[in-house]
């Protein structure tokens, strides 16, 4: 598994860990059931302290993106489905709140609106 820390990013590193975990589980790269590094291996992976990644893990766990299974290691949680679907739909809503703005500013209607948007959704 591979993430990348930027030094110059204004996101704490632990931060970045969980964003780009999440985005990897998001876009099915990581799967359920999938296991990902100990503390310690990824620390030293990133040459970043151990409590830093154990901070990110209490997020993603706290998230219900991931689980720790004592003395076996730490997995993608079986139990995210639904927060995954919902931060999808969140996901899109943000989305189409973008293209709602692009259309008021530019005089774009309604009626105009819906009908691209079904065309794209149906199409295949």
């Amino acid at each position: 598994m591979e993430i990348i820390i930027s030094n110059s990013s204004n996101k704490a590193i632990y931060e970045q860990i969980t964003s780009q975990i999440k985005g990897k589980v998001m876009k099915g790269e990581l799967k359920t059931g999938d296991p990902l590094p100990g503390i310690r291996s990824l620390a030293k992976s990133l040459h970043i302290s151990v409590i830093t990644v154990q901070h990110a893990y209490e997020e993603l766990q706290k998230d219900g993106f991931i689980e720790t299974i004592a003395g076996k290691g730490t997995y993608i949680s079986l139990k995210n489905k639904d927060f995954l679907k919902e931060e999808q739909l969140r996901q899109a809503e943000d989305k189409l709140q973008e293209v709602v703005d692009i259309a008021k500013t530019n005089g774009i209607g309604l009626d105009t609106l819906i009908k691209s948007l079904t065309l794209f959704y149906e199409e295949e």
